[in-house]
């Protein structure tokens, strides 16, 4: 009796041996993964913060062209009242806020 009681469980052992064994080879997912990278900074990285010495200035073709020279070769945008922009997100875009009478009022990065 004790034979055919054997026989009949023999599979079912080996089946669960090989689960106990193979669970001792899982990993918890992290050993091979690189960490994820932090998302890249979302602080102004256009330079908007060095220019408050122009608001209140008229955004003039000099003005602007002062900006520009500063900026190099870098996006930049001018902005008057009632225009259209886009909505990209641009960090390293420079805009220039005009107001209703031509003056500056601010500058962003977007």
């Amino acid at each position: 009796m004790t034979n055919r009681l054997t026989t009949r469980l023999a599979p079912a052992l080996t089946l669960v041996a090989a689960i106990v064994a193979l669970s001792a080879c899982s990993s918890t997912g992290n050993d091979n993964v690189a960490e994820t990278p932090p998302p890249p900074s979302m602080e102004p990285s256009c330079g908007a913060d060095q220019l408050a010495s122009y608001v209140g200035q008229p955004a003039s073709d000099e003005v602007i062209a002062k900006i520009t020279a500063w900026r190099g070769d870098k996006p930049m945008r001018v902005i008057k009242p009632g225009m259209a922009v886009t909505m990209d997100y641009r960090p390293d875009r420079l805009n220039v806020q005009v107001d209703d009478n031509g003056n500056i009022k601010g500058f962003n990065c977007t």
